[in-house]
């Protein structure tokens, strides 16, 4: 199965766990194919920095590096322009290209489209309630 996860879970599930982080277990354990593009994967370092200074302490749950080898990386010609916030365009038009079933969220303004051909924008609870935690 073929997803996007945004990058609100990606870093919940490095930096806090809980849903999200059993999310990121299923895709080290090749039970889920994640997809995302070069502007996503900047977006995820950006704000995994951030969340690194602000909260310096903390020991990650998955070591980003780790999980990022995991993902398939392509190259996004799709441009989208459907979401409230127009940062959240660009997994819109990653999930559109790489023929993704569903984008995992808990940004509001994603999970307000619900779908988008085809696609559906689900939480992590959601998600994985619906594919068996």
């Amino acid at each position: 199965m073929r997803i996007v996860i945004d990058t609100n879970v990606i870093a919940s599930a490095i930096y806090f766990g809980g849903k999200p982080f059993v999310l990121l277990r299923r895709v080290m354990e090749d039970k889920v194919n994640v997809l995302a593009s070069k502007e996503i994967v900047d977006e995820y370092e950006e704000i995994l920095l951030r969340l690194q200074n602000k909260y310096p302490s903390f020991n990650t749950k998955i070591p980003f590096q780790t999980l990022l080898s995991k993902f398939e990386i392509i190259h996004v010609s799709s441009d989208v322009h459907i979401s409230r916030d127009p940062d959240d365009d660009k997994f819109i038009s990653c999930a559109v290209d790489g023929k993704c079933l569903y984008i995992v969220s808990g940004d509001d303004d994603l999970l307000s489209i619900g779908s988008y051909e085809g696609i559906e924008i689900l939480t992590v609870g959601a998600f994985l309630e619906r594919f068996g935690e």
